[in-house]
């Protein structure tokens, strides 16, 4: 595996991840509506940031996060937060804030988990950010890479939507990194909401396929594929729901003919049958094999916010620390599967849980 992906030994470099993206304040009223509580959960969170936490948190990893954040009382609990997660906060920046959010400001994210036949609801309040705002030139990423040492870059589409800036900034730290000797890890995350102001689907393309071709590793759905490769790729339907372990091959296939730097291709899949219970599941490509974990059927939601990058951080642990590809799939899935059961957008799973779960184990009380 660490031929696979040029994995720098870990003696040679301080962080074991560094993750390039934004942090929001998410506000969950928990059983209740956004349009009707009094109260709300705060929790942190942010795609890109929460595998970063993940590998912390629940794999033990040294991790830090590049983001952006606005000077006032609302940016300093997010960094109280970030402090509670154990991720190193030092490469943080911070924008001074103009007392009224009107030059900059931090972003909320406002999520209803759903439950039964009512669906998870989110309301985005990002305009504006602090980290939206970030321009190529404005992290020594050679302080980072090269100085302080990593092994992987994560980043991934949420960031690079926030502007045509954070594209940029995207591009020029995976530039970086490579150069670097860095491994990197895109993760689509398609949002179509999020492109609208950039062009939409089609300026969705333009930006992904020039991030892609600078990535060794690739997390995203059928769905996000397609906002890479466009449209005159032809897809199985099935792929969208639970694909076969050769449909996905060749799914895959198509796109390392495209982007021959790709080594590693890792999908979640998820079938809704209501919002508090999901088929659940991955496959993982590899050096033009697919692996494809043990499904779970019935798997009960709490709250399936940050699923996705939880098995994304799941994955990365197992290439990270040299496993077998279905090893490291496994891994993620437990992972991914562990999250959706507590609140908030990031785990609270214990390396023993996931192995536990990843092993086939079962919710008898462990006393």
């Amino acid at each position: 595996m660490a031929e696979l992906l040029r994995l720098r030994p870990r003696e040679a470099a301080g962080w074991d991840l560094v993750a390039l993206g934004e942090i929001m304040l998410r506000l969950d009223p928990g059983e209740r509506r956004i349009t009707t509580t009094r109260r709300f959960d705060v929790w942190e969170g942010g795609g890109e940031y929460n595998v970063a936490r993940g590998l912390r948190q629940c794999f033990g990893l040294r991790t830090s996060v590049v983001t952006a954040l606005a000077d006032n009382p609302v940016g300093r609990l997010i960094e109280d937060l970030v402090h509670q997660g154990a991720v190193d906060a030092s490469h943080i920046r911070w924008a001074p804030y103009d007392g009224t959010g009107r030059a900059v400001r931090n972003g909320l994210n406002f999520t209803e988990r759903g439950f039964g036949v009512r669906g998870p609801v989110g309301c985005s309040d990002r305009g504006g950010t602090a980290v939206s705002q970030l321009r190529p030139g404005d992290i020594d990423w050679a302080a980072i890479f090269e100085h302080e040492g990593a092994r992987w870059l994560h980043t991934g589409g949420i960031f690079a939507a926030l502007s045509e800036g954070t594209a940029e900034v995207a591009e020029e730290a995976m530039r970086a990194a490579r150069a670097a000797g860095v491994v990197v890890s895109y993760d689509f995350n398609y949002r179509p909401s999020l492109w609208q102001a950039l062009g939409g689907h089609d300026g969705a393309m333009d930006v992904n396929r020039r991030l892609v071709g600078l990535a060794d590793v690739l997390f995203g759905g059928p769905d996000d594929l397609r906002a890479v490769l466009g449209e005159d790729v032809a897809f199985d339907d099935a792929a969208s729901s639970w694909p076969a372990a050769a449909t996905s091959a060749a799914l895959c296939g198509r796109v390392v003919e495209r982007f021959p730097n790709i080594a590693v291709i890792a999908s979640s899949l998820r079938v809704v049958k209501s919002a508090t219970t999901h088929s659940w599941g991955g496959v993982c490509y590899a050096d033009g094999e697919v692996a494809q974990s043990l499904p779970r059927a019935d798997l009960e939601i709490l709250d399936r916010v940050g699923g996705g990058d939880a098995f994304a951080a799941g994955v990365i642990y197992g290439l990270l620390s040299g496993f077998p590809v279905r090893e490291a799939l496994e891994y993620g899935v437990a992972h991914g599967a562990l999250a959706m059961t507590t609140p908030g957008d990031n785990s609270m799973a214990t390396l023993a849980d996931v192995v536990h779960v990843a092993g086939g184990g079962t919710a008898h009380a462990l006393r």
